[in-house]
C-alpha cells in the first residue's frame, strides 16, 4: 500500500506512472533476454502506431540503446509484487490477502510466511512468462504471490467459513467452495481483459502443492511449522478447520484453538 501511494503514484495516473511500471515491472521480453527494453522496443510496444505486446528484440541484436539502462531486470520480479494499476487492483489483493493471509503467517511464523510469500510471487511471474516470452506487457501485483497464500488456505484449512456477500447478501461458506470457484473462474478469463490469469494459477498450484507436502509429511511441517502448531501424535485425524494432527478426546478442543 505503501509503495502503491508514495512509489509509483499509481493513485494519480499519467507519464510519471508509466515509466515507472517501465522502470521497475517484471517485462517477459527482458526476463527472456536478459536485459532491459530499447528504445525501439518501446515505441513499437507503445508508440502512436498501436499496441504490439511481442515486439520483442525486433532489431536482432538490439543495438539500440536501453530505455532503462541500469534497471535490473531480475530484481524487477521482486518489485513488480508491489505494484499495482490502481484502487480495484490493490483493493482486491490486500482483500484476500487479509481474509487468507493470517493463518497462513501464523501456522509458518512471519519469517518463513514471507519468504513463502515470495516464492509464490515469482513462481507466479514465471508462470506468465513461460507461455509468451516475447511479450513487451509489463507484469505487475500482488496476485500470483497472494494466490500462492489461497492455495495453502485451501489445502490447511478447507472447512474454515469464509464471510462472502453473494448479490450483497453475506454468507458464511466453506473456505474450499470460495476458493475452488476463484481458481476455475481463472480459466474463463478473456485474454484480452489484461488480467495475468496463468500468474494466479501458478501462484496458487505452488501454494497448495507446498501446503500438501506439509499436510502429508511430519517432517516438512516440523521443519515449516512453528512450535505451537507442530503436534506429536501422527495417527490424529487432519483438523480441516484449524490444520494439524492430533488425537481429540470427546468434548476436547484442540490445543491451537483460539
Amino acid at each position: 500500500v505503501w509503495v502503491f501511494f508514495f512509489v509509483t503514484n499509481a493513485a494519480d495516473p499519467g507519464e510519471q506512472q508509466v515509466e515507472t511500471t517501465i522502470e521497475y515491472a517484471a517485462i517477459p521480453c527482458e526476463l527472456t533476454e536478459g536485459r532491459p527494453l530499447t528504445e525501439d522496443e518501446l515505441v513499437a510496444t507503445f508508440g502512436a502506431d498501436g499496441v504490439d505486446p511481442d515486439a520483442c528484440n525486433i532489431n536482432g541484436d538490439a543495438a539500440d540503446p536501453p530505455y532503462a539502462a541500469d534497471k535490473q531486470v531480475m530484481l524487477a520480479v521482486l518489485f513488480s509484487m508491489f505494484m499495482h494499476a490502481g484502487f480495484s487492483h490493490i483493493g482486491g489483493n490486500m482483500l484476500f490477502l487479509w481474509v487468507f493471509g493470517n493463518n497462513i503467517e501464523d501456522h509458518l511464523g512471519r519469517f518463513k510466511y514471507l519468504i513463502f510469500y515470495l516464492l509464490a510471487g515469482v513462481v507466479a511471474t514465471f508462470a506468465h512468462v513461460l507461455p509468451a516470452p516475447s511479450s513487451n506487457t509489463p507484469l505487475i501485483g500482488a496476485s500470483g504471490a497472494v494466490a500462492g497464500v489461497m492455495g495453502a488456505y485451501l489445502v490447511w484449512f478447507p472447512w474454515a467459513r469464509v464471510k462472502t456477500i453473494v448479490f450483497i447478501i453475506p454468507f458464511d461458506i466453506k473456505a474450499w467452495i470460495v476458493l475452488a470457484f476463484w481458481f476455475a473462474s481463472q480459466f474463463f478469463i478473456s485474454p484480452t481483459d489484461g488480467v495475468a490469469w496463468l500468474a494466479h494459477v501458478g501462484g496458487f498450484v505452488f501454494g497448495a502443492l507446498i501446503a500438501l507436502l506439509v499436510r502429508t509429511n511430519d517432517g516438512f511441517r516440523d521443519r515449516l511449522w512453528t512450535h505451537k502448531y507442530n503436534v506429536t501424535n501422527p495417527d490424529g485425524a487432519w483438523d480441516q478447520r484449524y490444520g494439524g494432527r492430533e488425537v481429540l478426546q470427546d468434548g476436547q478442543t484442540p490445543s491451537w484453538h483460539p
